[in-house]
């Protein structure tokens, strides 16, 4: 047998024409659920629903008309499948789905019109856990179904009544159940409600010390600034009220030591030689306290320019090699490979590099010091590289610290060329590091864009 759903395995009939076969409907329907493996709770749903649509079709189907009800298996969809077949007319098949609310108790509920008759189909999912329906199996529960005997009304009201107050027993089992989770459920809310207060609070506070402490580093900041500006002035009044007197020494030694002047015994001349070179020394001192000060002022401003390197390195090269007084030390520069143009100051990035060269020189016994430049299109990288004894790896910052100089490097200077270099570099747009190998000599790079005006 076949239709619209599929293959169909009818297994029982009846006919549906008194109120003793509403119960007889109500009894069958529960046994063929049980007979195809559906859960208990299921069987009572399916038998329900059964006997709602018995009662309204004995209450408005002529008492001569008879009611034909179908129970069968879709046994390849695992299907349990009940039809009542009826005569109806369309008034009545709308209310019927109106007045009837079984659709909730099957899996699927319809209601169509097959001349001359009217079909009621319900469906009901047969569980996994009942395994594959075998035709054999099938005409097992057929032949089941068809020797069971009929229970009185009164048999199947009683049962009918255990099964309410069963269900009714269940019911009261959930509603405890839901009111013992709602208390759970609103201990836990109070729980959550209480933490996120307690979070708040703390979110609060740390957000006014986050606020307080804003606050002191804007005041620090603006003290630092005044620290800064102040030490910035000292140093540029100091310098230029150090650089007068310390020139007008120079040019008194420098007369009395002068073959016109009066004669000087051997040790005088010697004195004076010392006052002159500690002079000059002063005199240096001042001259790179004026320029650090300057450089933290902001007041340096660039005259860009394109600048032809090679010519640079010329100049370097002649000025620089009278300081290479050790033979010891060569003094190397390479010309860059042309065409070695950069926008630059020609005057900063000129003090830059002889900055470096002297400290080369100074800190480098034997050996070489050498200046290199590379373009790579968008960066110049201008390298001096010396043989000297190197840095330790934690002082490699420190060196570009004012007045810092490495222990046990005595070079006679300041402190103050390597961090007046960085200042310079910054201006012109670069950077300036060290790379450097205990013992194994220092490199400087200063690392300019190949353009760059601000």
């Amino acid at each position: 047998m076949s239709d619209q759903f599929g293959v169909v395995t009818p297994l029982l009939r009846m006919a549906l024409r008194t109120e003793p076969d509403v119960f007889l409907m109500r009894q069958r329907g529960r046994e063929v659920a049980a007979a195809v493996g559906l859960e208990h709770q299921d069987q009572v749903r399916l038998a329900t629903a059964l006997s709602e649509i018995g009662r309204y079709l004995l209450g408005v189907v002529p008492t001569p008309a008879r009611s034909e009800v179908l129970f069968s298996v879709d046994a390849a969809r695992a299907v349990l499948a009940v039809e009542v077949t009826t005569d109806l007319s369309g008034r009545q098949e709308r209310q019927l789905s109106e007045v009837l609310a079984v659709g909730r108790l099957v899996d699927t509920f319809d209601v169509e019109r097959r001349d001359p008759a009217t079909v009621i189909r319900l469906t009901r999912r047969i569980p996994p856990a009942a395994g594959p329906l075998t035709p054999a199996q099938l005409e097992v529960v057929r032949g089941k179904l068809g020797s069971s005997v009929a229970r009185t009304p009164l048999e199947e009201m009683a049962e009918q009544n255990e099964q309410l107050l069963a269900a009714l027993e269940q019911a009261r089992a959930q509603r405890d159940e839901l009111a013992r989770l709602n208390d759970e459920l609103g201990e836990t809310n109070r729980g959550v409600l209480a933490l996120y207060t307690q979070l708040s609070e703390e979110l609060d506070e740390t957000n006014r010390g986050v606020v307080a402490l804003h606050a002191e580093l804007d005041d620090r900041s603006v003290q630092l600034w005044a620290v800064s500006e102040a030490k910035t002035r000292f140093l540029a009044n100091a310098s230029h009220e150090l650089r007068a007197p310390v020139t007008a020494i120079i040019g008194l030694a420098r007369l009395l030591v002068d073959p016109s002047s009066d004669p000087l015994t051997d040790e005088q001349r010697q004195q004076l030689e010392l006052i002159r070179g500690s002079a000059r020394d002063l005199l240096a001192l001042v001259n790179d306290l004026l320029d650090l000060a300057k450089a933290e002022s902001g007041t340096i401003e660039p005259a860009w320019s394109d600048i032809e390197l090679r010519v640079v390195f010329g100049q370097l090269r002649a000025t620089v090699a009278p300081l290479a007084t050790r033979p010891e030390v060569e003094l190397v520069v390479d010309d860059p490979e042309p065409p070695a143009v950069i926008r630059s100051d020609e005057i900063l990035l000129t003090q830059i590099l002889r900055n470096l060269l002297h400290n080369g020189l100074k800190f480098t016994s034997q050996g070489q010091v050498r200046m290199t430049a590379e373009s790579d299109g968008s960066t110049w990288t201008l390298r001096v590289s010396d043989t000297g004894i190197g840095i330790p790896t934690e002082l490699q910052e420190r060196i570009f610290e004012e007045f810092y100089q490495v222990p046990g490097k005595s070079s006679g200077g300041t402190g103050l060329g390597l961090p007046y270099a960085r200042r310079l570099v910054t201006i012109l747009g670069g950077t300036l590091h060290v790379e450097s190998r205990f013992g194994e000599g220092s490199a400087f790079v200063v690392q300019l864009p190949v353009r760059s005006e601000t």
